[in-house]
């Protein structure tokens, strides 16, 4: 089934998560009331009505798309986190996150996107990196490479010897120890600096923009897009001892994606302190 729908017509998933954005999200950029602005766990963790009303478009539309499919969606697994559980199980899973970078939407900035990934057995199998305030789609097919706005891109490499440019989680929102791990970043050679949208962070990553991310959290929603983006483009990921990430948790944190395999040793090197 699942190869069948691999080979099939994926611009139909590309169009439903367009439609999702059109219908949900981008009517409400920088139209947001009050009332649509909720905290979660505080004051830095939002969701907003286009975040809840984006994913039930998406549940709708990707499940419909691959009969027996599953969704597990950023706010389903808030209100239930059971629903995570399905990323092991036997179903194909639509991993999502309807507004990457709800910070930034709420603030009415660009930097946000939708992000889709298909996966089966904790693999991932295909992704979808939409900043609908950008008008730019990046997508990514297992053993297919990766493209933006339909033009192949490649990751690349680093020149030798340039301080390398990382995007990493806020040291704030993480344990002590993923704190001082964090921290060697902040090492001769390496310009770090906090992120701000994980899947553009990706996406910059996937088109040579920037050289690496580096972060401490493991949802799936968050990184299973991007991480299937940017090794289909030629780049690398690993976590801290160098085992690849699986989407299905239980990750040694923090983690890297980079442009090539170098640039992820050279980072794991500065989070281990090895710098």
């Amino acid at each position: 089934m699942i190869d069948e729908f691999l080979a099939g017509d994926l611009t139909e998933v590309e169009a439903a998560v367009r439609a999702a954005a059109a219908a949900e999200i981008m009517p409400r950029y920088r139209q947001l009331a009050a009332h649509e602005i909720v905290e979660k766990s505080g004051p830095h963790d939002l969701v907003t009505s286009a975040d809840r009303l984006a994913e039930e478009h998406l549940t709708a539309s990707l499940t419909r798309l691959l009969p027996g499919s599953v969704v597990v969606g950023e706010e389903a697994v808030h209100a239930d986190p059971k629903v995570y559980d399905a990323l092991g199980g036997d179903a194909p899973v639509w991993v999502v996150d309807p507004v990457d970078g709800t910070r930034q939407f709420v603030r009415g900035e660009p930097g946000f996107c939708t992000l889709v990934a298909l996966a089966h057995h904790g693999e991932l199998l295909a992704s979808w990196t939409y900043a609908a305030a950008l008008d730019e789609m990046a997508i990514a097919v297992r053993g297919r490479g990766a493209t933006l706005d339909g033009k192949p891109i490649h990751s690349g490499s680093p020149a030798p010897g340039a301080v390398l440019r990382v995007a990493m989680s806020h040291p704030d929102y993480t344990t002590e120890a993923q704190k001082r791990a964090l921290l060697g970043l902040r090492t001769e050679g390496i310009d770090a600096r906090p992120c701000g949208s994980a899947g553009l962070e990706y996406l910059a990553v996937a088109r040579g923009d920037q050289d690496a991310v580096a972060f401490s959290w493991e949802y799936a929603w968050d990184h299973a897009a991007g991480l299937l983006l940017v090794t289909e483009a030629g780049g690398a990921q690993a976590t801290l001892f160098g085992t690849p990430f699986r989407i299905t948790g239980g990750n040694a944190l923090p983690f890297t994606a980079a442009r090539d395999e170098a640039t992820v040793e050279r980072v794991l090197q500065a989070l281990r302190g090895e710098a």
